[in-house]
């Protein structure tokens, strides 16, 4: 509950922080569109015409902004990063020219430069944070980990031969069998099973039967016997 109600106001945090620099990055639209505008007038084009101007120029920094966002962390981003920052330049160039074309007199231009160059400034950094907020809105759903893989009896026996396949689940079973046998046979009865082998052994039992007897694998039996001899001093053994 109190993830839910702290994800619900981060993200009521967010849309508020976007609203706001909305809020900014229109204002900051409008007084680099004005000045522009007026430039573009000053420069000879018509005032009918010279509105579309300053939307080729700040408008390409919104644009370019926002793409370099998408394409973050690509190959691609290159393109709309340098258009964004020949938008950036020759805005705030426009913009200081206009303030030290129509500054008064007893103002510095450097000055009114500086001042006339704040608003495409903030208009770029007013776009790229809304970009950026409202992509963290976005909440991928985090992919579960994959189960470990395990081979099933059958996809063993599917991928032998056909003529192998009875033997395939004939094995499969009789591991089966003996894994659950090892697990559930204490240490000291699997001491008594081997002592019993022995004397079934030497009544003459093959392993087989001594396996089904003891309800074990053969192979185990046959591990049995083996590890006995070895354990047999070498000068004793039969030559």
């Amino acid at each position: 509950m109190t993830r839910l109600v702290g994800a619900g106001g981060r993200r009521w945090a967010v849309v508020s922080a976007a609203s706001g620099t909305v809020l900014i990055a229109a204002g900051a639209f409008w007084l680099s569109f004005t000045a522009l505008a007026d430039l573009a007038r000053r420069s000879g084009i018509s005032s009918g015409q010279a509105w579309i101007w300053p939307l080729l120029v700040d408008g390409l920094i919104v644009v370019s902004t926002v793409a370099v966002v998408a394409l973050d962390g690509r190959r691609a981003a290159w393109y709309p990063w340098a258009l964004l920052i020949c938008g950036a330049l020759v805005s705030v160039a426009a913009n200081a020219i206009h303030a030290i074309v129509t500054a008064d007199a007893d103002v510095p231009a450097l000055l009114a430069a500086s001042v006339a160059a704040v608003p495409p400034v903030v208009l770029l950094a007013s776009t790229h944070l809304t970009v950026v907020l409202i992509r963290s809105t976005r909440t991928d759903p985090v992919p579960e980990p994959d189960a470990p893989a395990t081979a099933h009896p059958l996809a063993i026996a599917e991928l032998l031969p056909l003529n192998t396949a009875g033997e395939a689940d004939e094995q499969v079973a009789e591991s089966s069998v003996e894994e659950s046998a090892r697990r559930a046979v204490s240490p000291v009865e699997r001491v008594s099973q081997r002592v019993e082998a022995a004397r079934l052994r030497g009544e003459g039992w093959s392993n087989k039967r001594i396996a089904q007897e003891l309800t074990v694998h053969p192979s185990t039996v046959g591990r049995w016997f083996a590890t006995d001899a070895s354990e047999i001093p070498e000068d004793r053994r039969e030559r």
